[in-house]
C-alpha cells in the first residue's frame, strides 16, 4: 500500500465518492448531492487543505483529506481532519490508522502543533480516533422539539 497526494484522475475519483463518504461520516443525517460536496470542499483546497490516498496497485482504497482551522473562541490556529474515508471492500486492514497517522505527520510537518476532527456521535472511527491519543474537547448536543 501506498500513501500520497492524489492525481487528477484520483481527485476526481474522491469527488465522485464523496457524497457516499459523507452520508456514511454522519450516520446517514446528510445526503449530499455531487454539487453540495463540491460546494464543501473546492474552498478547503483553496486554502490549502489537501488529500493523501491510500493506493494498491491501481487501486484507490481510501483518503485523508487534512488542512488547517481556527479556534474562533482563541484564533489559535491548528490543523483541521476534515474528512477519512476506507472503501468497504478494504476496512478492517488498518488502512484508516495508516492515513490518520500519516496525516498528523504530514501536520505536523506542516507547522502544527495540535490536531483536531469532528466525529459523529455513534461513528465507529472514535475507537481509532481514541486509540491515536485524541480526547473529546467539545461536545455539541441537540434535542428534537
Amino acid at each position: 500500500m501506498e500513501i500520497r497526494k492524489p492525481n487528477d484522475s484520483e481527485y476526481k475519483k474522491i469527488l465522485s465518492l464523496s457524497p457516499q463518504a459523507l452520508f456514511e461520516g454522519t450516520l446517514g443525517e446528510a445526503k449530499p448531492s455531487d454539487e453540495k460536496v463540491k460546494q464543501l470542499i473546492e474552498p478547503l483546497l483553496q486554502k490549502g487543505s489537501y488529500y493523501l490516498i491510500a493506493t494498491e496497485g491501481d487501486n484507490l482504497i481510501g483518503w485523508i483529506l487534512i488542512g488547517t482551522s481556527k479556534d474562533q473562541f482563541t484564533g489559535k490556529i491548528y490543523g483541521f481532519i476534515y474528512e477519512l474515508f476506507v472503501l468497504e471492500e478494504f476496512r478492517g486492514n488498518g488502512i484508516s490508522k495508516q492515513l490518520m497517522e500519516t496525516g498528523i505527520e504530514h501536520l505536523k510537518q506542516d507547522g502544527y502543533s495540535e490536531v483536531r476532527l469532528s466525529v459523529y456521535a455513534g461513528n465507529q472511527a472514535i475507537k481509532l480516533y481514541e486509540k491515536l491519543g485524541f480526547k473529546n474537547r467539545t461536545i455539541t448536543m441537540s434535542m428534537n422539539i
